[in-house]
């Protein structure tokens, strides 16, 4: 059986609180996730998109630029 919003009574939390249980979840999914060791497929694609990034900075997006473009998609 699937635990609903409704079961944990989240649907009757306030937006701010469901935003602050929402990023209370995330950041206890980022530690674990932090901590779990790399499988040597994943190590080996980071490794290769570091110096795929290296030997092409011109390829390479900016962080802001990617941000700018996804927040103006969703005013759209």
């Amino acid at each position: 059986m699937t635990t609903t919003l409704q079961d944990l009574g989240i649907d009757r939390m306030s937006v701010e609180e469901r935003l602050a249980l929402a990023e209370a979840i995330w950041d206890s999914v980022a530690r674990e996730a932090e901590a779990a060791p790399l499988l040597p497929a994943q190590r080996a694609e980071l490794e290769r998109r570091l110096a795929d990034s290296v030997a092409r900075p011109d390829a390479v997006t900016l962080w802001e630029v990617v941000k700018a473009r996804a927040l103006a998609r969703a005013r759209t």
